[in-house]
């Protein structure tokens, strides 16, 4: 991968501009149904991992299932207040895309259908295949694929094996995520504390 013009090349696809990240498991510690910013807590290598995305210039967006609002259990201020939250701890992301219903409703948004992926590429401004989505389940690599998008999966004690074994990519970490999407240079940018905002 080669740095071109303010993107990213990869040599099996097109340059690279935006990374999306899942939420729960993903950026922040997993409190299932969580309405409540106190309880938000970033996940390990997560403020290093966007950090070096922002600092390689690509824009960054948050693709996030929350059916706690269709069961009942949120309110959307609840959701919204997380989320200004989890914007004051790393910095606002360029787009929030939010999938509010259950399973049975069969809505275009929920993972892993590609609806919340395709309108978070289109709020960006940048082409699905110029994306690559980052989450800790099947549901995550499926839209991605759905989407058209590169995917990495970042395992977590609840990805199931399955999952794992049939992710085209996996990392260790959030931030082994994104380094295997940036080029050497650009991840070195967070080792001498450069922020991108």
């Amino acid at each position: 991968m080669t740095e071109r013009g303010g993107v990213l090349e990869d040599l099996d696809g097109p340059p690279l501009e935006a990374v999306l990240f899942d939420r729960d498991g993903t950026l922040v510690v997993d409190v299932p149904y969580n309405g409540d910013p106190a309880l938000v807590v970033p996940a390990p290598t997560a403020l290093e991992a966007v950090e070096a995305v922002r600092a390689a210039g690509l824009a960054t967006g948050v693709v996030t299932n929350q059916s706690g609002i269709g069961r009942g259990l949120l309110r959307w201020d609840q959701v919204h207040a997380v989320h200004r939250r989890i914007d004051e701890i790393f910095g606002p992301f360029g787009t929030w895309q939010v999938c509010p219903h259950v399973p049975e409703d069969g809505c275009r948004c929920r993972k892993p259908r590609p609806g919340m992926v395709l309108d978070a590429a289109r709020a960006l401004g940048v082409d699905p295949a110029r994306t690559a989505v980052v989450g800790d389940i099947g549901a995550d690599v499926a839209a991605a694929h759905a989407a058209g998008t590169r995917s990495v999966l970042v395992p977590t004690p609840l990805t199931l094996a399955d999952e794992v074994r049939s992710a085209p990519v996996v990392a260790p970490t959030l931030l082994d995520a994104v380094r295997s999407l940036l080029p050497s240079t650009a991840a070195a940018g967070v080792r001498t504390g450069r922020r991108d905002r």
